[in-house]
């Protein structure tokens, strides 16, 4: 019976605070805005100068903005001098960020004659800051771990660290040691902190407050650079015989000359990989905190269409649904960094497959 009260009781106060959200993003100062769900929906996904501050539609925290201005120049101060269109002149340079036009969102520098030019951009943006949080964790907890075992020998540890140490094990047991095979010690560190990189990314990704909130994973270029890794790693270390299967396959001569077909599809086999790798966890994990964005303004979207009172009732369906999406990615999160590192090993053991001997004849 606690537990149910409990649970009524959190879910109201997860219906009020999301109402609490929804009106301050509805009102600007005294006059009623029309909410664009189509532009609340991809400024939260994507990458901002500043971090979110909880149920606060305007209020950021600052982030350090790095630039070399056009003409020479390193300029380093804070997101907050350029937040709300302001612009900030430090030095002989100024800057801004635009609301509109081709460079909206990102960081300008507004030349002596008024047109705006992008500078080269080194700021510690939210998703940077993100990325380097989840290393920094990954770090600490593969590090606690090794601790452990170097204080207390083979003795098993409990709780959080028994817990990692049950994941590594399956991963690293189960799924890369019976592919790999006897190279699996070789390419264990680089899978394993692939698997626990992209899984703290993932579930960073679904805590609203700082430090989570940003959507690392949902970003195409981190996927790639992660799926850019794999692939470096797939063919730079590649056996003879994986590129011989390549270039010159064992197929009818017909195949490969005079026109190279084989050759070329299996080449363009080589590039479909990353791509595959790279796609699949974008839209995995896009596509989960979209759902979950898109049940939270149907509150908006119903108190504007029908009024206030509908807006709220329809509140506590929207949290019950969020919440069920948020225990959803949270299953997701484990599958989609499982799924990227089981694709990592097949595809790096391919490339390790060495020619059988011929059989000898008498």
């Amino acid at each position: 019976m606690k537990k149910v009260i409990t649970a009524i009781v959190a879910l109201v106060i997860f219906a009020l605070m999301a109402w609490g959200y929804v009106q301050n993003a509805t009102h600007e100062g005294h006059g009623e805005t029309k909410v664009n769900p189509k532009e609340t929906i991809f400024e939260h996904l994507g990458d901002t100068y500043g971090w979110e501050v909880p149920f606060s539609h305007t209020k950021k925290i600052p982030l350090p903005i790095i630039v070399f201005a056009k003409g020479g120049g390193l300029h380093c101060f804070m997101s907050s001098r350029v937040t709300g269109g302001d612009t900030w002149q430090d030095g002989d340079a100024t800057f801004k960020i635009p609301h509109e036009g081709d460079y909206k969102g990102k960081l300008v520098q507004v030349l002596d004659d008024g047109t705006e030019y992008r500078p080269w951009d080194f700021s510690i943006t939210k998703n940077v800051l993100g990325i380097l949080i989840a290393a920094a964790l990954v770090v600490l907890m593969v590090m606690g771990l090794r601790k452990w075992y170097k204080r207390e020998g083979m003795k098993g540890p409990k709780g959080f660290k028994g817990m990692l140490e049950l994941v590594v094990d399956f991963v690293y047991t189960d799924t890369i040691k019976p592919i790999m095979g006897k190279e699996a010690p070789k390419y264990g560190p680089y899978l394993l902190t692939a698997f626990f990189f992209i899984l703290t990314m993932n579930l960073l990704g679904l805590i609203v407050i700082f430090p989570g909130g940003a959507n690392l994973t949902g970003n195409l270029a981190v996927t790639m650079v992660l799926a850019l890794i794999t692939f470096a790693v797939t063919n730079l270390t590649g056996t003879k015989h994986y590129w011989k299967d390549i270039f010159w396959p064992d197929v009818p001569i017909a195949l490969k000359c005079p026109v190279p077909m084989m050759p070329l599809i299996e080449f363009l086999g080589i590039l479909t990989k990353p791509l595959a790798l790279m796609v699949r966890l974008f839209a995995n994990m896009l596509g989960g905190h979209m759902v979950v964005i898109v049940l939270i303004l149907l509150i908006m979207v119903f108190a504007q269409m029908f009024g206030t009172a509908v807006g709220a009732g329809t509140a506590v369906l929207s949290v019950l649904l969020s919440l069920f999406m948020l225990v959803l990615d949270t299953l997701i999160s484990f599958i989609q960094a499982f799924v990227f590192t089981l694709l990592s090993t097949i595809f790096i053991s391919m490339a390790h497959i060495h020619e059988e001997p011929k059989p000898v004849t008498e």
